[in-house]
């Protein structure tokens, strides 16, 4: 698929969610929301589409798929590793487990490792405070992350 078609493909995509999402009350944040499910991101060429639909600026719609952590704006790995940064994970050492899986994977958050195996993203809570620190690896969460348990995840998204 050349990158003209496929972008063409991203916009009628992105314009047939529009409008389907747009009569819902504050129907930006659940569009942006679909259009990653449907992308694994936010791609650029989706956001002329929704400003047309819902009448706003492209620099509104750019404005709030920057200021969310959560929405991508390029594809992410074939892991996703989310580090909760919340204050009872940091309160247990999730700053040294960061660190840790930082230099392991040699990425930081926001980042996707070189051969596209893993996406390293803080999250501000998985509701397992009760079990900090806790991580969140492709949907499954993980709670009292050790030495061990780091080093089993950086060994498990590298495979």
């Amino acid at each position: 698929m050349s990158g003209q078609h496929a972008s063409t493909e991203v916009a009628t995509r992105a314009a047939a969610i529009v409008q389907d999402m747009k009569k819902l009350e504050g129907p930006l944040l659940p569009i942006l929301h679909e259009i990653q499910e449907e992308f694994g991101y936010v791609p650029q060429e989706a956001l002329p589409a929704i400003a047309a639909g819902l009448n706003l600026s492209r620099a509104e719609v750019h404005g709030v798929v920057s200021f969310y952590h959560d929405f991508r704006r390029e594809p992410a790995g074939r892991h996703v590793l989310k580090v909760c940064q919340a204050e009872s994970c940091q309160a247990m050492g999730s700053d040294a487990v960061a660190a840790r899986l930082k230099q392991l994977l040699g990425i930081d958050f926001h980042q996707t490792t070189p051969d596209g195996a893993v996406t390293m993203e803080p999250v501000y809570c998985l509701g397992l405070c009760s079990c900090s620190p806790a991580a969140m690896l492709d949907g499954e969460v993980i709670g009292r992350l050790d030495a061990d348990k780091i080093d089993e995840i950086a060994a498990e998204v590298r495979s």
